[in-house]
C-alpha cells in the first residue's frame, strides 16, 4: 500500500497547525521538521518499523501522538520494555541506550539535539 504524502500544515497568520494522525512518511522513521529551538529539533516522525539500538549524545524526548511504541532500554546490563501510548512521554538522558519498536504504525513527536541519531 503506498504511503500518503506528508500532511501540509494549515497556516493562520504566522501560526502552523499539524494533523499528526494523518501524517505518513516515505520510509520508516521519516520525519517532518517542525522547527528548531536553541539547537534542538522538533520533528514529527512516522514509522511502522523498529529503529536501531543507539545512545544519544544529548537528551531526547518522545511524545506518542498516535499508535503505540515499545521502548526497549538497557539499565545495569538488563533489557527492559515500557509500552508508550498516546499521551505517554519518554525522556532519555544522554548515554541511555534504547530502541523504539512501534506496534503497527506510530506517530511520534521527537525533541532532541540537532544532528542526533
Amino acid at each position: 500500500m503506498p504511503l500518503a504524502p506528508p500532511a501540509v500544515p494549515e497556516q493562520a497568520d504566522s501560526m502552523l497547525f499539524f494533523d499528526a494522525t494523518s501524517y505518513t512518511a516515505d520510509r520508516p522513521w521519516g520525519a517532518h521538521d517542525i522547527t528548531q529551538i536553541d539547537g534542538a529539533t522538533v520533528r514529527l516522525h512516522w514509522t511502522d518499523q523498529p529503529y536501531i539500538w543507539h545512545v544519544n549524545d544529548g537528551p531526547e524526548v518522545f511524545v506518542i501522538l498516535d499508535g503505540a511504541v515499545d521502548m526497549h532500554y538497557r539499565r545495569d546490563g538488563a533489557e527492559h520494555v515500557e509500552r508508550l501510548t498516546p499521551g505517554r512521554i519518554c525522556y532519555a538522558e544522554p548515554g541511555d541506550e534504547h530502541v523504539a519498536h512501534p506496534v503497527r504504525e506510530a506517530r511520534i513527536l521527537v525533541i532532541e539535539r540537532k544532528g542526533s541519531i
